[in-house]
């Protein structure tokens, strides 16, 4: 399908936009690139897209004309809202635009009753990027509200999310995300793909939820695990681990792991049945951390 609508330069143009700093705003401009992203989540025939950091609606447009059956765009800066109203216009009764802050969006109540299934697809503002994909990792219940998540971030912040042990990058958010997810970097996008063009690569990344294994401990348990392992990188886990737990020997002998290993050495294996463990504790006895 061919872009009924003026080049995104003239639509910027047009309505004195520009990228704002304070919102993590990066406009891509380039539509060959936009329809690779929207491609890149998979067949959007009969699908809903949820977009969020919509700008002036260049991936929007892309998607709409890779064929998703719906799109539902979200957008903070109220400056971008007219340039969206046109692209729904241009495409009838595929397009609802929403102004709003996408931290505080109740995404399943939103979209319930959505025709198809729910892919999100996005150039996220980089300052709530990982803000974003956190709440999306954490959502209960489990499996989620969406079928995928195709995800523009900040390169390192795209490493962090599939980084395996034992590397730099490897930390909380890569825990999180590939103990929910199969994760995967599709393709970078370069500096100079964006107006303005930002100081870093970005790259795209595709998350595809996995079903929860059985005896899965809940998300928060995880989550408290690896806040104190990670809070203290550097430190063995018996002394990271007091955080949660004064006494986190017994933690480690459940689970046969080293007191003197570091939470870089752990496996997303090892640190599930780390929380596992630590929910047989405080069910056996109430916690006697802080």
């Amino acid at each position: 399908m061919t872009d009924p609508l003026p080049p995104l330069r003239e639509v910027i143009r047009r309505h004195g936009l520009s990228a704002t700093k304070a919102l993590g705003q990066n406009f891509l401009l380039d539509l060959n690139l936009t329809r690779r992203i929207a491609r890149t989540a998979g067949s959007l025939a009969d699908t809903t897209v949820y977009e969020v950091g919509a700008g002036p609606g260049g991936l929007t447009r892309a998607l709409l004309m890779e064929g998703a059956a719906r799109v539902v765009a979200v957008e903070r800066d109220r400056r971008c809202i007219a340039a969206l109203e046109e692209v729904a216009e241009a495409f009838p009764g595929r397009l609802e635009v929403i102004e709003g802050d996408a931290l505080e969006i109740d995404e399943r109540a939103l979209l319930d009753g959505a025709p198809g299934p729910v892919r999100v697809v996005a150039n996220l503002p980089y300052n709530i990027g990982t803000a974003l994909l956190t709440k999306w990792l954490t959502t209960h219940p489990w499996p989620p509200w969406f079928q995928s998540l195709t995800l523009m971030f900040q390169r390192e912040v795209a490493e962090r999310i599939v980084a395996p042990p034992g590397t730099k990058a490897y930390g909380r958010l890569a825990v999180l995300s590939q103990f929910r997810c199969e994760a995967a970097i599709r393709f970078t996008v370069p500096r100079q793909a964006f107006v303005p063009p930002p100081k870093v690569t970005s790259a795209v990344v595709q998350l595809e939820p996995r079903r929860p294994a059985p005896e899965s401990p809940p998300i928060t348990t995880l989550e408290r695990v690896t806040m104190a392992a990670f809070g203290q990188r550097r430190k063995m886990l018996r002394s990271s681990l007091k955080q949660i737990l004064q006494d986190p020997e017994e933690l480690l002998d459940r689970t046969g792991i080293s007191p003197t290993a570091r939470a870089e050495d752990l496996s997303v294996a090892d640190f599930v049945e780390l929380a596992r463990a630590l929910e047989w504790i405080s069910r056996r006895s109430p916690p006697s951390g802080p």
